[in-house]
């Protein structure tokens, strides 16, 4: 493995118009890792990426890609790197297996390397039956996964991965995320950004978390966690209906309560066991039934919501559209 940092970034701004996109963003991504930067939709990750990726000129600061510097020597950048965006770039009209041809030989690929190599791609990202339908009958997993493996046609040493989750079903979402393990367990460094905490917990080996074009946090998903202090009892009900009753019992046991989206769930921030059970216990004796429970490590949910002030999800888009 190339102990060289894949990306090295420093000082980096972007603004648009009075809106700072990027605004002094440091950043090294190690080599055959995977790094997710983490963000609600309007903090700056697209224009970072296409900053990263040599399609914006930054205002300020300097970045290296794959030892290479992005504003002197962009060519040598682009042709170690892949980018799939948020949308699928493939062309509806031709077939999966002409998408994967058409790519192979406008990168240079001879007829019989680019109809094997397609046909490897799709047998790997589970398209083989689907190979010769046009992609406009595809389903939206489908085409996320051929979009991943246009970008895999000549294999790169880096890839940026924009949101490559958005809008699909759990078991598409699942699937893609087997497949991104897959090529870093092949040697490749993925740069993600995603707003899918979830993701980010599942994937990525180091995180910074960004907000207004500026991060605010990095490191491990455990020492992010671990960085807000006490771990969280969580709690889900029989009836939602007690919700209500429980949150009330289980702040004057433990502390303040935080309702989840679940409307038969909730936790409360406690790191000590005997206290949690305690407050389970306490719940029985005043008949509220209790169908699970859990203590645990905070989530990203609340590592977010405690560096940023707000759910990941409530979080407004930056003025501007900037993504």
């Amino acid at each position: 493995m190339n102990s060289s940092p894949a990306i090295e970034a420093s000082g980096l701004f972007k603004s648009f118009g009075e809106t700072k996109a990027v605004n002094g963003v440091d950043l090294v991504v190690q080599s055959g890792s995977v790094y997710g930067i983490l963000g609600p939709n309007g903090a700056g990750k697209t224009t970072l990426i296409r900053i990263l990726a040599t399609l914006l000129r930054p205002d300020a600061g300097e970045a290296r890609v794959l030892g290479h510097n992005i504003l002197t020597d962009p060519d040598a950048v682009r042709a170690g790197i892949s980018l799939t965006g948020q949308f699928a770039s493939v062309d509806e009209d031709l077939t999966g297996r002409e998408n994967l041809i058409l790519i192979g030989r406008l990168l240079g690929m001879g007829r019989p390397a680019v109809k094997a190599r397609a046909a490897e791609l799709l047998d790997a990202f589970g398209l083989s039956d689907a190979g010769n339908r046009l992609v406009k009958t595809y389903s939206g997993g489908m085409r996320r996964r051929l979009d991943i493996a246009a970008s895999v046609v000549v294999t790169p040493d880096l890839m940026f991965l924009d949101e490559p989750t958005t809008g699909l079903d759990p078991r598409s979402r699942n699937q893609v995320w087997e497949i991104i393990r897959a090529l870093v367990d092949g040697g490749a460094t993925i740069l993600l950004c995603t707003q899918y905490l979830q993701e980010a917990d599942e994937l990525a080996d180091g995180i910074a978390v960004v907000d207004h074009g500026r991060v605010i946090a990095e490191g491990t998903p455990a020492q992010l966690k671990a960085s807000v202090g006490a771990g969280a009892l969580s709690v889900r009900l029989f009836d939602a209906v007690d919700r209500s009753e429980a949150a009330g019992l289980l702040e004057k046991l433990v502390g303040a309560v935080t309702l989840e989206a679940d409307p038969a769930s909730l936790s409360v921030a406690c790191s000590d066991a005997h206290r949690a059970a305690s407050a389970i216990a306490g719940l029985a004796r005043s008949g509220i039934g209790v169908a699970d429970f859990s203590l645990g490590q905070p989530s990203l949910d609340e590592v977010f919501l405690a560096l940023t002030g707000h759910p990941a999800e409530d979080a407004e888009p930056v003025e501007g559209g900037v993504r």
